[in-house]
């Protein structure tokens, strides 16, 4: 198939809500398992994927973090699309120093020993560097559409299954904007799906964004940790 016809699109679809009643950092930690609402929101994401598919899109390739949560995510997925997902350690949630902590702002500022993590921001110094996280996303990215035309040529999809803050990196690297943000800001909710779509994967042009929140009459009253 010609280079001319190289459309295709790569999802960012962003975990479930987890159980965590203690509130902990669990970042890269095994074993955080999705809740039984982050269960029923990520079914609805792979419902909206599934509506998608009946209508002519074609979603030929799957990706997910290694991380439980991620995994348990791209399940529903597996099932109503019938494909397996292909874990990928590029699209990891960020290391952080933080991890295992309570989310608590006196205790980890009440404590001299975290504060030499908590200087530089714009890096950040308390986990992997933002642009680290970009690469990587790239990298994965860009290989998750090459593979989804591979397999189905012009107009094929593919979907990553990924976590916040890896997502909106690399969402703002696209749109062109600074790296440092406000956590509070990011357009990233629960199970939702960020899409990148590609006119020619053979071109270095910047993909469109689209953004969608299939799973929003669930997030009334969820606590939401950011970078989670």
């Amino acid at each position: 198939m010609s280079p001319q016809a190289a459309r295709v699109t790569v999802h960012l679809m962003r975990h479930g809500e987890v159980e965590n009643p203690q509130r902990i950092v669990y970042g890269r930690l095994p074993n955080y398992h999705l809740s039984q609402l982050g269960q029923q929101m990520v079914r609805l994401s792979a419902q909206e994927f599934a509506r998608r598919a009946q209508a002519g899109d074609r979603f030929v390739h799957l990706v997910a973090s290694p991380l439980t949560r991620t995994r348990e995510s791209a399940a529903p997925i597996e099932e109503l699309l019938g494909l397996e997902a292909q874990l990928d350690e590029r699209v990891i949630e960020a290391d952080n120093y933080f991890e295992g902590l309570h989310v608590n702002k006196q205790e980890i500022l009440g404590n001299p020993s975290h504060w030499p993590h908590l200087l530089n921001p714009l890096r950040p110094s308390w986990g992997e560097p933002y642009r680290e996280q970009v690469t990587r996303m790239a990298q994965a990215i860009k290989e998750a559409a090459t593979t989804a035309y591979q397999l189905g040529g012009d107009g094929a999809q593919a979907i990553i299954v990924s976590h916040q803050l890896p997502i909106y990196l690399a969402r703002r690297s696209v749109e062109g904007k600074a790296l440092p943000h406000d956590p509070r800001s990011r357009q990233c909710n629960l199970a939702s799906i960020t899409s990148l779509t590609f006119d020619n994967i053979f071109a270095a042009d910047r993909p469109r964004i689209s953004y969608a929140e299939p799973a929003a009459p669930l997030y009334s009253g969820v606590i939401q940790l950011p970078g989670s």
